[in-house]
């Protein structure tokens, strides 16, 4: 489909620059420190943790990379059972494939969309009576809203497993006076181009755990040993953030404020300006929290004529993009035969929900042709 003339096509979500990203990607420019490691990786992850509130941050050159290296960090290996969010982004699950482990993948919650914690504890439980519990839980903080930490934190506690916090897309958030990915053992950022903050791609491992900081940072290195010579005892992997982008990083971090306040501001006018649509429901804010809203994400009740699919095709003739929610992880046909514990709820909310233009470089002008082209869509399958 094209885009109306003299209209730039309106997307999801895209890199937003300004401030001091050009000036600190200069600065590393001329000092000729460009390679992965430098003074700009070791700033970005002394600033990054100071602002999440964790003592230690490592950088990596992705949030998967991240995630892969915490799991090594907590002893999963092969035949290990890693439970995770079903509703997510493939990322959250392919670094348990990675280590041979097996992701045993648990429905979401109406509340929040994220983890259910009473599905969680009756998994741990069962386990716990079966003599093997499993390695670790994954949480995924859904779309800038962070999962229900108070009771996952507990639960796990209570069991003794390990919890670790794909909060690829919460930076930003708040989980009452604390920034999600500083709960668990480890948490694990995204700065991918669509997210909140960019570094190109990138991402970052938080952690209090000071012997799981070292051990990613080293296998982060391909693992050499501190010799003159180059010398490995253990596999490694080439994940660490080059120099450079960790320049775009602090630059960006400087603004994150900004960037979380725009996106929160369009959610408010989505859903001043569309919630009185019947059939439209908007992703709820769960209490114990406060959303990014890294994405707006609502629900549409095919009851009323309306899909995801048919919104979607009026939106994009009119040059605009929307996403649909995530496919869950028990559906992909890479993850077909893994233990899914419920996934009614993940499932209605694939089927009907859907992703509007977030980005904090959305202008108003601009968001008011979504809201309109939007309410055309709903009138027309009235």
């Amino acid at each position: 489909m094209t885009e109306p003339p003299n209209e730039p096509r309106i997307l999801l979500s895209t890199p937003h620059l300004g401030g001091d990203e050009e000036r600190l990607m200069l600065e590393a420019l001329r000092s000729n420190w460009v390679a992965p490691l430098g003074p700009m990786v070791d700033a970005f992850e002394a600033e990054f943790a100071e602002r999440v509130g964790s003592p230690h941050a490592v950088a990596l050159s992705s949030g998967t990379a991240a995630l892969h290296l915490a799991l090594i960090g907590l002893g999963v290996g092969p035949d290990d059972e890693v439970l995770v969010s079903t509703l997510t982004f493939a990322g959250s699950v392919n670094p348990i494939m990675y280590l041979g482990a097996r992701p045993v993948l648990l429905d979401s919650e109406e509340e929040s969309w994220n983890l259910d914690p009473g599905l969680l504890e009756t998994v741990l439980a069962n386990r716990a009576r079966g003599g093997r519990l499993p390695k670790a839980v994954v949480p995924v903080h859904l779309y800038g809203q962070p999962a229900n930490l108070p009771a996952i934190m507990a639960i796990c506690d209570r069991y003794g497993v390990a919890v670790l916090e794909d909060a690829a897309e919460s930076l930003g958030a708040t989980c009452g006076d604390r920034d999600p990915g500083t709960f668990g053992r480890a948490g694990v950022f995204s700065f991918n181009g669509n997210k909140v903050i960019t570094t190109s791609g990138g991402g970052m491992l938080v952690t209090e755990d000071a012997a799981l900081a070292t051990l990613a940072r080293k296998l982060a290195s391909q693992a050499r040993d501190p010799a003159p010579h180059y010398q490995h005892s253990m596999v490694g992997y080439n994940y660490r953030l080059s120099n450079l982008l960790a320049a775009l990083g602090r630059g960006q971090l400087r603004q994150l404020d900004q960037r979380v306040a725009a996106r929160r501001a369009h959610f408010t006018a989505y859903q001043a300006a569309l919630g009185d649509l019947p059939g439209v429901e908007f992703m709820p804010a769960a209490p114990w929290g406060e959303h990014s809203r890294w994405l707006t994400t609502l629900t549409l009740d095919p009851a009323t004529g309306l899909t995801p699919a048919g919104v979607s095709a009026t939106l994009d003739a009119a040059g605009i993009e929307c996403r649909p929610v995530w496919k869950p992880m028990h559906l992909q046909p890479v993850f077909a035969g893994c233990e899914v514990i419920g996934g009614a709820v993940s499932e209605q909310l694939f089927r009907d929900g859907l992703c509007l233009p977030s980005g904090s470089n959305l202008t108003g002008d601009q968001r008011d042709r979504v809201i309109a082209v939007f309410r055309s869509a709903c009138a027309l399958a009235a």
